[in-house]
């Protein structure tokens, strides 16, 4: 038996961990692109797609995990969805006031009617799905790190 298998769960936490993470990750980010119409957002829809990494990283063993996102790149995508976040804030503030909706709202109910909340909420997203897996991932290496000694 190869090193590969020996590491992570059994074979069937595997397998539906393959079959599920996909829709898992599929699911928050449509809880983020659909938050401003129903229940959701970008809180919400990142600490779902954030669960989609720690899903792998807990199936598969952190090697797993580090190969779809690793440290650097959730450290990126945290860093960007701060600036992201700020940027809209501060156009807005350009336009006449902090956040002000300078974009044009559509028709309600609609994908497309909320101006620049969805903006928001993907900046959101991308902040909390990052930090909550580096934060997991702080605790899975300061977990290692003492059972080594």
């Amino acid at each position: 038996m190869s090193r590969e298998h020996e590491k992570g769960m059994s074979l069937i936490v595997k397998t539906i961990t393959r079959l599920t993470v996909g829709l898992i990750f599929l699911y928050g980010v449509y809880i983020v692109l659909h938050g401003h119409v129903s229940p959701g957002g970008g809180f919400a829809g990142g600490v779902i797609i954030a669960l989609s990494f720690i899903h792998l990283m807990l199936a598969y063993g952190k090697e797993a995990a580090f190969k779809k996102l690793s440290k650097a790149k959730a450290s990126f995508f945290e860093s960007a969805g701060a600036i992201l976040f700020l940027t809209i804030a501060i156009l807005g503030f350009r336009a006449g006031y902090f956040f002000l909706n300078f974009l044009s709202k559509g028709e309600p109910f609609r994908l497309f009617s909320a101006g620049t909340i969805p903006c928001g909420n993907v900046a959101i997203s991308l902040k909390v799905g990052a930090g909550l897996f580096a934060i997991f991932t702080a605790l899975v290496l300061l977990k290692i790190n003492s059972e080594k000694k």
